[in-house]
């Protein structure tokens, strides 16, 4: 007869062989994943990635897939667990916020910008996860039109072929598991989707959120009524017209999907490391070969064993490349950094989105009358806090101007005078702002993309009162800044410079786009539920007056971009169509720096689909030399991030035969008593 203890340690073996590693799924992604962050570092990795936000993650965990290949991750912000409720219910990250305070927040301004009453605007962010952390969920997708812009940018250089519209719709597809409404938000929003154009099997939880104020449900007739069609396939190809777009948000229990939780928590990857509250100062080279990376206050350094791959976003990235000695000569010289590479495009060719709003009173429920109210107990519910905003519209310069062939020629006619306002005079930089915008003029404004973002925001409220936002935001701007460092300190703030509104053609459009959302307010049966117009007031009706308006309230959407810009190196690009650094041999930039177009679109989407193809670009480039790939991260199931019991691979099999060559000699023991 076997013992008590001989009988429990049998039925539990017995379990474990049978279930797997899935049976210990939870407990050790709570203990593993603890592990890998902040741990003791290695003298060298294969990879060391140089930011942990949204691109950064992504990489390092598909690169991880393969047992055999290190990675190193090194993020300035921290970890995010001290405010994890407040990220992971997205209406506390808008109406608390996380940012603002310097723990997790660089607290970077702009200079004084002379279009804007010289007024400053805060570009904030610094936290594992990056913007995916903190930002509006919108996952809204570019249309193929812009994607195929930018392939015709780089349509000269070798791998050009990896960013056709086909392939980066399939790497959005990759980053996403997507999940239809409910029945009743469906209804509530009336909300038309085609999940044939979604992901099936990605990491990322793409969904609507748990509640919708009824109001969201006059959204799509009333643009409609001013003449901007219903799209019902947004992520399909052509992202312009009207609709209630997706979320980065879980369904089963409403909270935020970003890119930790999404590639980092649920999978435990003994060869990746990531430790936070670690800026880097610079990439240390011998002569052009990358061969470790400088970080912390004191200055440590790790090697690099084959690449170094910066994901600091399009200030830190840029940032990183001239402190490192990479950027143009004059702003190195004068800041006392050694020239490594010159290369004039870094820094240049920014671009920003820009958005100004109308306010309307209303009398209807709204997100912002909610959780003013204390005593409503869907304030602090979880489902309530899934919702921020979500109806949108992207107006297409016909619905803007009318004449889009006249609008083309003037835009086309006034090149020298974007030109003139470019803040660089090296040739390559000025041949790139060319290039850009003939682009953008010839096949962007003629298309049905959008030019403005027409935006529904219902979170807000004015001296007490209930309001409707309609907020328009600049998404094709001509005016193009720069970004570039003034010291040899790493840990001074960079110089901001977005140049807003430095061509003329930009306030047109901003202008236009106001009175559109006017007309909203104005239009059945959105019409029913204002009240008044509360800013900028009705008495508002001229040109000037717009213009004047517009220049003491237009404010940033957060969406910069470019600064590190694929582009041909004469036409002031950073990096080529493999995303490696010009002039360099083994340094990458993958974030949404390396845009040459700012996108009709939440920078969200797309930034996941360039890491995910940029991932697969790099496992490529080193199977060759016998480094695999394993399979691919499924989605985690909760805001734990329990790893899918429909994808075991999720907690390696490693564990499985820890326990098995931990209780073998007992099993046998077992066998013989």
């Amino acid at each position: 007869m076997h013992s008590p203890f001989a009988r429990v340690l049998l039925t539990s073996l017995t379990c474990i062989l049978t279930l797997g590693p899935q049976a210990f799924a939870f407990n050790h992604h709570r203990l593993d994943s603890r592990a890998m962050i902040n741990p003791t570092l290695q003298d060298s990795y294969d990879f060391v990635i140089v930011g942990g936000g949204l691109a950064g993650l992504v990489l390092a965990s598909r690169l991880t897939e393969d047992s055999s290949t290190t990675v190193l991750v090194l993020e300035a912000g921290g970890t995010g667990e001290d405010v994890a409720n407040t990220i992971n219910h997205p209406g506390l990250a808008y109406y608390a916020g996380i940012l603002g305070n310097p723990e997790h927040d660089w607290q970077w301004t702009s200079v004084p910008q002379p279009n804007a009453k010289n007024r400053v605007m805060n570009w904030p962010g610094r936290l594992l996860g990056g913007s995916s952390s903190a930002n509006g969920l919108y996952i809204v997708r570019p249309s193929s039109v812009e994607v195929d812009a930018w392939q015709s940018l780089i349509s000269g250089l070798d791998g050009a072929d990896n960013w056709t519209s086909e392939k980066f719709f399939a790497a959005m597809d990759k980053s996403e598991t997507f999940t239809p409404p409910s029945a009743e938000i469906q209804a509530t929003g009336n909300i038309q989707y085609a999940a044939r154009s979604r992901g099936s099997s990605g990491p990322l939880h793409v969904s609507y959120p748990g509640y919708l104020p009824e109001i969201v449900g006059k959204w799509t007739n009333t643009l409609s009524n001013i003449g901007i069609p219903v799209n019902s396939d947004p992520a399909g190809g052509n992202a312009g017209g009207a609709y209630v777009t997706t979320s980065a948000i879980n369904p089963t229990n409403w909270t935020r999907s970003y890119s930790k939780t999404a590639y980092i928590d649920p999978y435990y990857r003994p060869n990746l490391h990531i430790l936070t509250d670690s800026q880097v100062t610079r990439v240390i080279f011998s002569g052009t070969k990358a061969t470790a990376v400088e970080y912390g206050q004191d200055r440590k350094t790790v090697n690099v064993g084959k690449e170094a791959i910066i994901c600091g976003g399009p200030v830190g990235s840029p940032a990183t490349l001239m402190r490192s000695g990479v950027g143009p000569k004059d702003v190195l010289d004068a800041a006392g950094v050694p020239v490594v590479v010159e290369l004039p495009g870094v820094g240049q060719h920014l671009q920003d989105h820009l958005a100004s709003q109308i306010i309307f009173g209303t009398n209807d429920e709204t997100a912002g009358s909610v959780h003013a109210n204390a005593d409503d107990p869907r304030s602090t519910s979880d489902v309530f806090l899934s919702y921020v905003n979500s109806a949108i519209a992207y107006a297409s310069s016909s619905e803007l101007v009318g004449d889009v062939e006249s609008y083309k020629n003037d835009i086309l006619s006034q090149l020298d005078a974007g030109l003139a306002s470019v803040p660089s005079t090296d040739s390559t930089v000025l041949a790139g702002y060319k290039a850009v915008y003939e682009v953008a003029a010839n096949k962007l404004i003629t298309s049905s993309s959008g030019q403005v973002e027409l935006l529904l925001a219902l979170t807000g409220t004015s001296a007490g009162s209930q309001t409707i936002s309609v907020q328009a935001a600049l998404q094709r701007p001509f005016s193009h800044g720069r970004l570039y460092i003034n010291s040899s300190n790493p840990f001074d703030p960079p110089v901001i410079d977005p140049n807003y509104l430095a061509h003329p053609s930009d306030l047109v459009v901003l202008r236009e786009g106001l009175k559109l959302a006017r007309s909203i307010g104005m239009t059945e049966p959105m019409n029913a539920s204002v009240t008044t117009e509360i800013s900028p007031g009705a008495n508002v009706t001229t040109d000037e007056q717009w213009n004047e308006f517009i220049l003491n309230d237009f404010h940033t959407e957060y969406h910069p971009s470019c600064s590190c810009s694929m582009l041909p190196k004469d036409q002031g690009g950073v990096v080529d169509a493999h995303l490696k650094v010009y002039g360099l041999d083994n340094v990458r930039v993958i974030d949404s720096s390396v845009f040459p177009i700012e996108w009709a679109a939440h920078m969200m989407a797309p930034t996941y689909g360039l890491a995910e193809q940029a991932a697969d670009m790099i496992k490529a480039q080193y199977s060759s030399t016998g480094s695999g790939s394993s399979s691919s991260p499924s989605p985690s199931s909760s805001s734990s991030s329990r790893p899918s019991a429909a994808h075991p691979s999720a907690v390696p099999t490693s564990i499985s035969l820890i326990i098995s060559s931990l209780f073998l000699p007992l099993i046998l023991a077992h066998l013989f008593l």
